[in-house]
């Protein structure tokens, strides 16, 4: 049985660490058979990953993942095995970039009026990688910042607090995710352009960790497959036992593929390993093995 990990990030996506070689490296340590690097709206690892494997005792995938919108909702879809020398995927990349950097300041903006928490803007700007701000920089940021080392807000971030298993990322979904204090709105492409782009250009199209997006209202799969995804993730690093059981069954009934993704990002997430799934996924892998996609 191979040991996949088919959604990851690397230092092209605004909230990743490391390069595609060391990710790679890491891979073939953890015993990983087969693996995908998803970087947020853009594909510019996959060309790296597919020269740096030759000769390696492992095999690649190219990856994608397209923020997208579904009647308001935020979402995130997995593109697998298409053709990434498409001009249409460097053109997103390029106008999510624009809408990033306006958003940015606005987040910085949006956090102080939140928090009044002490956020010095050029600390945030010295640190941002295209001029690009995400939450989690700022998170960084204001963990830094020794003017706040005795707020309450931000103790559960720290060591030993409730949320400081991964604070940067947890701060996010805290504050700047869909819905919270300081979230800036940004016009994602729809859901059905996203897997249009994906199939016309030879791949399939997965809906990424549903469990997370989708935590307020599980059944919205039922609109999504309508949409035409062509697969769920079911086995993430977001999903309890029941949920991956609801999604698998989901999954089965529609005869969609099934899909292992950790979303390793490096230090934002240093919770999550590459391969390391907390709940045993041999048993499911037995039942349906032609619905898990790359096994």
């Amino acid at each position: 049985m191979k040991k996949l990990d088919l959604h990851m990030h690397s230092y092209f996506s605004d909230d990743g660490e490391l390069s595609p070689e060391v990710i790679i490296d890491k891979a073939i340590e953890n015993g990983l058979n087969l693996i995908s690097i998803t970087d947020h709206n853009s594909v510019k690892a996959n060309s790296v990953a597919l020269e740096y494997i030759k000769g390696k005792n492992i095999s690649y995938i190219p990856g994608i993942e397209i923020d997208c919108q579904y009647n308001g909702l935020n979402l995130h879809l997995l593109g697998y095995n298409f053709d990434f020398t498409k001009s249409c995927f460097a053109d997103l990349e390029e106008n999510i970039i624009k809408e990033e950097q306006k958003a940015g300041i606005k987040r910085i903006e949006k956090i102080k009026e939140a928090t009044n928490l002490y956020l010095d803007s050029q600390d945030v700007l010295n640190k941002a990688t295209n001029g690009i701000i995400p939450g989690e920089l700022i998170a960084e940021v204001l963990l830094e910042d020794e003017r706040n080392k005795d707020s309450e807000i931000l103790k559960p971030y720290r060591a030993g607090g409730k949320r400081s298993d991964m604070p940067y990322v947890n701060f996010y979904w805290d504050y700047f995710s869909q819905g919270k204090p300081a979230y800036v709105h940004i016009e994602y492409i729809s859901l059905s352009e996203a897997i249009k782009m994906i199939k016309d250009n030879g791949g399939i199209a997965i809906i990424a960790h549903p469990g997370n997006n989708l935590k307020n209202n599980l059944n919205i799969i039922n609109d999504l497959i309508v949409e035409g995804i062509d697969g769920i993730e079911v086995f993430s690093s977001y999903h309890s036992k029941e949920t991956i059981d609801f999604f698998y069954n989901k999954a089965i009934e529609n005869k969609l593929l099934i899909t292992c993704g950790t979303d390793f990002h490096g230090k934002n997430k240093p919770n999550i390993e590459l391969g390391n799934f907390e709940y045993e996924i041999g048993n499911y892998l037995c039942k349906n093995p032609d619905l898990i996609f790359g096994n």
